[in-house]
């Protein structure tokens, strides 16, 4: 039988509560207690080489500080800080260069999105699909606008409405939000990102990628006889108008998200979820204040990736993200979480309940869902040892 793969100098299984760190050299992986290395240390390191490779490699090497300084200054000569999503922000922002997601997206057609193919591959990098043909996804006509949608969800229905240039939000009446969205003269940056229409007549008209219900372990192990309500993360709509911005962010629950342009455009800012990266985002976000300070300029690299209308994106589990709308942009979206990504979603989720964050998009009764797979796949496999091996689920145990 085969056994549990083991890590470290120490030789053991790997666990998600212990921070650990791969070498450059050899690649494979150690706790930072068992090298003398803390994780508050790791993002400042570019080259980290274990004690044996050190031998023949050298030293671990430090990454050169680098910043990108935004200030906007007044009459008076004060300088203050920029708040991001301002106004300031957003024009430096648009001014920026970053490198190509070309090195990290794979482009796919929507019939190559297949489980066979993710069995095969992995999913471990974004996924972009040019056309929608072949993803098994229903979507509105190209005729279909703001006002429809007030008209499926219904007027008197509340929404989450963020202000961009405070990045504080509030609630309003869909067609209040509506009325603004139409309005010749918008004195705010408002947008829309969470409203969930599983419950609405708009769910008859808009249908996840076919691979998307395939993983989802809420559409596929969640009992309909459940005390818990299942969780509503499949359906959301976004409503966005030009210059909003969604700051740095990792998935609730480290859930993978799909979305859909159906008209507009969206550029995401993307940055891998690597040991070194989300203990960078940790800190940021748990500073009083990040929303003065770029992420990404935290980094060593942040990916540009542009989402033209018709297409889809597929990000993975633990990605750090963050969003710029270009123009008007109405969008269909959707949570997962799977059994491909099990490792990053339980850490993306112990960083969340770390930082206690407040997210406007909830993944909830996340444990739930963990342990109704877990039972699932329990009841399936007793006996079988063989299963140990050859599922991931085992490893969050």
């Amino acid at each position: 039988m085969a056994t549990v793969p083991v890590y470290c100098i120490c030789r053991l299984p790997y666990d998600v509560t212990q921070f650990m760190i791969e070498c450059d050299a050899c690649k494979d992986w150690f706790h930072g207690s068992c090298v003398g290395v803390d994780e508050d240390e790791a993002p400042d390191i570019d080259i980290y080489h274990c004690p044996n490779c050190e031998k023949t490699h050298g030293k671990s090497t430090l990454k050169k500080k680098k910043s990108w300084n935004k200030h906007d200054t007044g009459q008076s000569g004060d300088v203050r800080p920029v708040q991001n999503g301002s106004q300031v922000f957003i024009k430096e922002l648009r001014s920026r260069t970053f490198p190509s997601s070309e090195d990290v997206v794979v482009k796919l057609s929507g019939s190559q999105m297949t489980l066979d193919y993710l069995e095969e591959n992995g999913f471990n990098e974004p996924i972009l699909i040019q056309k929608k043909d072949g993803l098994g996804m229903a979507m509105p006509a190209p005729t279909f606008y703001i006002s429809d949608v007030e008209n499926y969800v219904g007027p008197d229905v509340l929404v989450d409405v963020v202000d961009v240039t405070k990045q504080t939000h509030s609630q309003m009446k869909l067609k209040e939000f509506v009325d603004y969205y139409y309005s010749t003269n918008r004195k705010k940056v408002l947008n829309v990102i969470n409203l969930e229409f599983s419950d609405t007549r708009m769910a008859s008209i808009v249908e996840s990628p076919q691979i998307v219900r395939k993983l989802s372990w809420v559409e596929n192990y969640w009992p309909d006889d459940a005390l818990l309500g299942k969780p509503k993360v499949s359906k959301y709509c976004l409503i966005c108008v030009k210059d909003s911005y969604t700051d740095f962010h990792i998935e609730c629950g480290g859930a993978s998200v799909w979305y859909h342009v159906l008209k507009g455009e969206k550029i995401f800012f993307l940055i891998k979820p690597t040991s070194a990266n989300l203990s960078l985002y940790e800190r940021w976000r748990s500073s009083s204040n990040h929303s003065e300070m770029f992420f990404a300029d935290q980094v060593d690299k942040c990916y540009k990736c542009t989402l033209k209308q018709g297409q889809t994106l597929f990000i993975p589990s633990g990605w750090i993200n963050a969003i710029l709308t270009p123009v008007d942009c109405l969008a269909f979206s959707g949570h997962f979480v799977h059994s491909m990504s099990v490792e990053m979603q339980m850490r993306a989720y112990e960083v969340e309940k770390r930082l206690k964050v407040a997210s406007l998009t909830p993944f909830p009764n996340f444990e739930t869902a963990c342990w109704y797979v877990g039972k699932y796949y329990l009841e399936r496999f007793k006996g079988d040892t063989r299963f140990i091996h050859n599922s991931e689920l085992w490893d969050w145990k």
